[in-house]
């Protein structure tokens, strides 16, 4: 059998395109600010995104450092979610080298934060005993919560909230096309209440490498040093923002297929006894369900997925994740779904 990989939209390869773009690309020293397809694409993504400027980064996850290091000073707070991936998935970078307290409050089931709850906790400063609130971070799509999406709405009211609190607001972005595509809206609406927007490259939309992260140009020349120190100065990285040219030009639209694939299968596993989703709450590509206790932990039915070569991983004991992307096709979806059903049989 062929092994489908349901892991990550991180697993996408480059397009044909995107290798002849990568070995023709036209290189100087990035860090020198001389590489010309460097400062093409940062331009290209901040005019998409209505900001000012862009800076190239080899992650996401250095995209959402450098971000908390350029707005925070040691001992400052940062508000997020408590499904927020740069709590989850970052490891600690935020604590750990912007010496930034991070406090957790609640987000739903679609990754949104309560506006009420926002101001209740940010914490003004001029209070010696408290760590003031100079960030709050969002994120659209959100990862732990099935992909779910803000609204330019939802945007905007926590960015009112944040402003008038006196902090800057974050938006950890990594799949904001797949948000822009599903809401059917202009990416610039998503982020126009947002003082900096990171987005990934090499998620889905099929990149090897890259995120830019996007802003004033006052905060991405403050952001350029910080890049500088965490090692993200890349010289002749040309090579790969060529590819992310080539991402932006022809890799967004089809983004409505993965979003298609994955509601597709949602509703096959809502018919799989034992398995909990609701279709009706997926939007994107990502697809987190639950497993009932009686099949065991949910390590047990992803050893048995294995067995059937599908790929898949774990936001929790319970739960398992499943993510379309480029490389799985309506068929994938088919066969994961007979595979899925036998792996669950074999556990009762």
């Amino acid at each position: 059998m062929d092994v489908i990989d349901l892991r990550s939209d991180t697993l996408t390869q480059p397009t044909e395109e995107m290798r002849q773009a990568m070995a023709n690309a036209e290189v100087g020293d990035d860090v020198y600010g001389e590489d010309p397809t460097v400062n093409k694409l940062q331009e290209r993504a901040a005019e998409m995104l209505g900001k000012e400027a862009g800076l190239l980064m080899a992650s996401g996850t250095m995209s959402n450092l450098v971000a908390a290091l350029t707005y925070c000073h040691r001992g400052d707070e940062i508000v997020m979610g408590d499904q927020a991936h740069m709590f989850w998935n970052e490891a600690g970078g935020a604590s750990a080298l912007a010496g930034a307290q991070i406090r957790l409050i609640p987000n739903d089931d679609q990754g949104r934060i309560d506006p009420a709850d926002l101001e209740a906790a940010i914490r003004p400063p001029g209070n010696v005993h408290a760590s003031p609130t100079t960030l709050v971070c969002l994120e659209n799509t959100h990862n732990r919560c099935s992909g779910g999406v803000l609204t330019p709405e939802d945007t905007a009211k926590i960015g009112q909230v944040a402003h008038a609190a006196g902090a800057s607001v974050h938006l950890d972005g990594a799949r904001i096309f797949n948000a822009a595509v599903a809401l059917e809206v202009p990416v610039k609406e998503l982020v126009k209440d947002v003082d900096d927007v990171s987005f990934c490259l090499s998620k889905a939309l099929s990149c090897p490498v890259g995120s830019v992260l996007c802003g004033t140009r006052d905060f991405i020349d403050r952001a350029n040093k910080w890049r500088k120190m965490v090692g993200g100065g890349m010289r002749q990285a040309g090579v790969l923002a060529a590819a992310g040219l080539v991402a932006l030009d022809s890799m967004i639209d089809r983004l409505a297929d993965d979003h298609a694939n994955a509601r597709r299968l949602a509703q096959g596993l809502a018919n799989i006894d034992g398995l909990t989703v609701d279709p009706d709450s997926i939007h994107t590509n990502i697809v987190i369900f639950e497993v009932d206790p009686s099949l065991g932990p949910s390590a047990k039915l992803i050893g048995a997925l294995g067995a059937e070569d599908v790929k898949v991983s774990s936001p929790s004991p319970t739960a398992i994740r499943m993510v379309t992307h480029r490389h799985i096709s309506s068929d994938d979806v088919e066969e994961t779904l007979s595979r899925t059903s036998k792996a669950v049989r074999a556990l009762r």
